[in-house]
This record gives C-alpha cells, sequence and structure tokens, in this order.
C-alpha cells in the first residue's frame, strides 16, 4: 500500500463513516454523564479542575461522577481526530469543492461545540444550554451523514462531462416533503431537549448547588413531544405512500422504511420511559435513537437527489 497515494473513495467513506459515529457518539455520552448526575465532575472547562486538567481527589466532588466527565472529555479527542482527518482524506484527494466544505464543518462544529461545552459547564447545567448541547450534535450528525453521502458521489473534473450532474430520483414534491418531515424532526428533539429540561435528570444532584430547571409542567411538555412525533411518523406516512405511487427507487423505499422503523423504536422507548419514572438507561437510549433518527432522516434526504454515476469504491 502506498502512504504517499491520494486516499480511496473507500479509505474516505470509512473515516466518514467515524466521524458520523463519533459524533453520535458523544450525544450519548453526554447523556450519560446528565443521567449519572455528573455533569459537574470536572467543574470547570477547559481544565478539569482549577490548576489541573484531570480530576483531583477532592471530597466535594465523588470520584466517579469525575470519571464519567472526564470520560466524556477524552471522547472529544476521537471527534477531533476522525473530523482532522476527514479534512486530511477530501483535500489529499482533491475533492470537489462540495465534499471539502462538508468536510471543513465538522473541525468547525467541534470548534463550536466546545464552546457550547464551556457555556453549560461555567453556568452550572443551564437548562437550555444543555438543550443547545444535544441539538447541535443532532445537527452536526445530520452534516456528517450528508459528507458520507457526498464522498461516495462522483466529481466532475471535466465541464464538458456528464457525469457528476445531479439528479432527481424522486418528484420534487416528494423531495420538499421530505424537508417538510425534517422540520417536524426538528420540532421533535427540541420538544424533547424541553421534556429533559423540566425532569428528573438536572446533570448534579449535589445539596450544594441548585441546577436551574425548566418551570414548566412536565405532562404538558411529554404530551407536546409525543404530539409532534406521531406528528412527524404521519408525514413519514404519507411520504411513503407517495414514494410507492410513483415508483421511486428502491434505495429511497429502503431508507424511508429503516427510517420509520426507528421513529417507531424510539415512540416505544419514551412511552417506556413515560411509565417507569424514566430510568437513567432509557434516557441513554433515547438519546441514540434520537442520533439515528436524525442521520436516516439525512440518509434519506441525500438518497433522493444525487449525482449521477457513482463512482466506484476504490479508485
Amino acid at each position: 500500500m502506498n502512504l504517499l497515494a491520494p486516499p480511496s473513495v473507500r479509505t474516505q467513506r470509512v473515516i466518514a463513516a467515524f466521524v458520523v459515529l463519533t459524533q453520535g457518539g458523544i450525544a450519548v455520552t453526554g447523556a450519560i454523564v446528565r443521567v449519572t448526575a455528573s455533569g459537574l465532575g470536572c467543574p470547570t472547562w477547559p481544565q478539569c479542575f482549577p490548576g489541573s486538567f484531570t480530576p483531583v481527589a477532592v471530597s466535594e466532588v465523588p470520584r466517579i461522577h469525575q470519571a464519567v466527565e472526564f470520560g466524556n472529555r477524552m471522547i472529544t479527542f476521537g471527534v477531533v481526530l476522525t473530523a482532522i482527518l476527514v479534512v486530511y482524506a477530501v483535500t489529499r484527494a482533491r475533492r470537489r469543492t462540495e465534499v471539502r466544505v462538508y468536510a471543513w464543518l465538522m473541525p468547525a462544529s467541534t470548534i463550536v461545540q466546545a464552546v457550547i461545552g464551556g457555556i453549560t459547564v461555567r453556568t452550572g447545567l443551564l437548562w437550555w444550554t444543555v438543550a443547545l448541547h444535544l441539538l447541535a450534535s443532532m445537527t452536526v450528525v445530520w452534516l456528517a451523514v450528508l459528507l458520507y453521502v457526498k464522498i461516495g458521489e462522483p466529481d466532475q473534473p471535466d465541464p464538458k462531462d456528464t457525469a457528476g450532474v445531479p439528479a432527481d430520483y424522486v418528484a420534487k414534491p416528494l423531495r420538499w416533503l421530505t424537508v417538510l418531515s425534517a422540520v417536524a424532526l426538528a420540532a421533535v428533539l427540541v420538544a424533547g431537549t424541553l421534556v429533559t429540561a423540566a425532569g428528573p435528570h438536572a446533570g448534579d444532584t449535589s445539596p450544594t448547588r441548585t441546577i436551574p430547571r425548566l418551570q414548566v409542567e412536565i405532562t404538558t411538555l411529554v404530551h407536546a413531544h409525543s404530539s409532534l412525533l406521531i406528528g412527524y411518523l404521519a408525514l413519514l406516512v404519507g411520504l411513503g405512500f407517495g414514494l410507492l405511487a410513483t415508483s421511486a427507487p428502491r434505495p429511497v423505499m429502503l431508507r424511508l422504511g429503516v427510517l420509520i422503523a426507528l421513529v417507531c423504536a424510539q415512540a416505544l422507548v419514551g412511552t417506556v420511559q413515560y411509565f417507569t419514572g424514566v430510568p437513567a438507561a432509557l434516557v441513554a437510549v433515547h438519546v441514540a435513537g434520537a442520533a439515528a433518527v436524525t442521520a436516516a432522516t439525512a440518509a434519506l434526504w441525500a438518497s433522493m437527489r444525487q449525482r449521477a454515476e457513482p463512482e466506484p469504491l476504490e479508485r
């Protein structure tokens, strides 16, 4: 293997897949931090404790909480590494501008997330900062999936070459319906963060601190969240009928089927959470599901309009 040769499309896509996994994974580990009440396990940022970037034995903060929060911060290095690698890979391979822009959004988003994380810690886990942190993660998951798809599409080295010209695979009204479903998903995610903000998992249970919570009846927020989820699912079902009526390509139908299955699974997890007092383990599962649904929605959207004649995985 020639290490000096430009990375193949296969290598670029493998790296992009790890970008998706790390971006979704950091959201899940963030949820684990919250449900284990480890949100202030490292009470300062960027240091863990004043004068130390690593945990320090202090009686005020249990070591387990320090370990969980510090571990979450360490996973950030994986996020940063994959973001840097994907930029290097697509730049070294001289991919088209569109691909390079999506690649550069990965390290840029990591900086934004670091700033939001710092604000979250310094404001004592203020509920809206925690919500913003999760919503930013879901946005990056969406962009990472689009990056993965764009990498697999051909570039257009010759303006006279018709290969690499974007082509629609479904009718335009159905693409707009998919956009509407993405907007509905965004509303579901926002409502979900509000449920969390008013729920029992504040991120810290120290008797010396009071974590500000959203002062809204949680039952009201749960009903709003579930209603929006039902509306989102209804849009997807309607989209499915439209795709069937227009004989949409099999890959598009497959992605829609996977997405509907994930949404139904999320609804089941949420229902179980509500009737069992929001157990900590299910919160992490629900966040993982949210990342999966976001990724699947992005994949569905991307499959509806792609550059023609996809390249083979090796080049």
